[in-house]
């Protein structure tokens, strides 16, 4: 195994699958590099549909250079609504051409916006928004500028033998969660979930708010630096550049109310939309994941089958791609070793991990060590999920290891794949370009 680049080390990912040497390159010199298209399961009526039983309507937007809350917060603005009322399935970054589907209730399909750097189109209208649960998975068409090819069938190889089907060529990679689920240039939204699941409400917002990282622009070090020596919100507001709105509400607060008290930062806090409050404690669950499948690497568990005290899930098969069904679970005891991974080879079972919450359970064997040795490691239990509002979880758990049939081609060098969703397209590129996550 080759050890990861420094940040992202800071998030968990500690190794490289393949030891083979990278392309270099970067992604999303341009948008259009970074393709993404949602493959999402979800039925409509038409869009004259009587809109008392069917008050959503849905649409699909082709977005550049847009991420998925930007765009609806600009969408909510324009139709002057709240944003609560404007619903998707998956959150998309910026810097990327994504195309996806989008719900908003109440509102009539000749009243759509025009938004800029957005192809708008109706399609339908609901009797309930789009969810989640709706995502089945993503399209990828990724372009790597400046890059060495020649590694590339090398990389490949390694993750052939890792994904444990060489025959059908198919890769596999550990199904981390990737940089920007931490934030790419300035890794913090697990910094601020560890200390929510302690109700450190101060620590938690100056992690967000202050914490200058040496990767931004030099006007928003100084803002942050300011910010932590001086605690001073008003002047601060002045000083944090207006792309940083939900800096500047969470400053705004802290004028208003004063910003002493811990009941002072938690309303703080607060002020996020809350899909955002959610983030920063799944990014804690995230991060601990992370370490998990970090030091299973390490230890030389394997990730294409089970082992005694492993929990696997059954596969929900009903589309695709074929997905992790987390509400039908089973423990490996050593006499079921053989059979689950039967199922486990033939796709329709996988080897999980837990996204910690009030309700799990650990493993068993070796891999249950693993979970609570990383757990004690980090300072989190069970228990410490038990919170109100939007930051209480009560947990999961997530496939360890996620595989796609890929399609490379050079000149320009070109990856064409798809996964699940939650899956994250970097996870697999990194291992080809090696380069750092500024450059994914």
């Amino acid at each position: 195994m080759r050890e990861a680049h420094s940040l992202e080390r800071d998030v968990g990912m500690e190794y490289y699958v393949s030891d083979a040497p990278g392309t270099g390159g970067s992604l999303r010199e341009a948008a259009a590099d970074f393709r993404v298209r949602e493959l999402e399961e979800f039925d409509t009526q038409p869009v004259d549909a009587d809109t008392g039983d069917y008050p959503h309507l849905v649409f699909r937007a082709t977005l550049t250079n847009w991420d998925t809350n930007g765009f609806a917060r600009e969408l909510s603005n324009k139709l002057g609504i709240s944003r609560e009322r404007v619903s998707w399935a998956g959150t998309k970054d910026r810097n990327a051409v994504t195309t996806q589907l989008f719900s908003v209730r109440d509102v009539a399909a000749d009243a759509l916006p025009e938004v800029p750097n957005a192809d708008i189109d109706p399609v339908g209208r609901a009797g309930r928004p789009i969810r989640f649960g709706d995502l089945r998975g993503n399209d990828f068409t990724i372009v790597v500028r400046d890059a060495d090819a020649d590694p590339v069938d090398s990389v490949t190889s390694d993750l052939t033998a890792f994904g444990g089907d060489e025959a059908d060529g198919t890769v596999g990679v550990p199904n981390y969660f990737g940089q920007q689920r931490f934030g790419s240039y300035r890794p913090v939204t697990h910094e601020v979930g560890l200390h929510v699941l302690r109700e450190e409400w101060e620590e938690a917002v100056m992690a967000y708010i202050a914490n200058p990282s040496e990767d931004e622009p030099p006007e928003t070090q100084e803002a942050r630096g300011f910010l932590e020596e001086s605690r001073d919100w008003s002047a601060a507001i002045e000083r944090y550049p207006r792309h940083l709105r939900y800096e500047r509400a969470v400053l705004n607060t802290l004028a208003e109310n004063g910003g002493e008290t811990p009941e002072d930062f938690r309303e703080a806090l607060e002020t996020f939309p809350s899909n955002l409050q959610r983030l920063f404690v799944h990014a804690a669950q995230s991060y601990v994941f992370n370490l998990i499948l970090s030091e299973r690497l390490e230890r030389g568990l394997p990730f294409d089958r089970a082992v005694e005290g492993d929990v696997v899930c059954f596969a929900d098969t009903d589309g695709e791609p074929v997905l992790p069904d987390t509400d039908r679970l089973q423990r490996v005891t050593k006499g079921r070793v053989d059979v689950v991974n039967r199922h486990v080879e033939r796709g329709r079972a996988f080897v999980t991990a837990p996204l910690v919450g009030t309700d799990t359970e650990f493993g068993d064997g070796e891999p249950g060590e693993i979970e609570r040795e990383v757990c004690e490691d980090v300072g989190v239990e069970p228990a410490d999920f038990d919170l109100p509002g939007s930051f209480g979880s009560t947990g999961t758990r997530r496939a360890i290891l996620v595989r796609t049939d890929l399609e490379v081609t050079r000149d320009p060098l070109t990856f064409d794949f798809a996964l699940p969703k939650g899956s994250y397209a970097t996870v697999l590129l990194r291992e080809y370009l090696k380069s750092g996550p500024l450059d994914l």
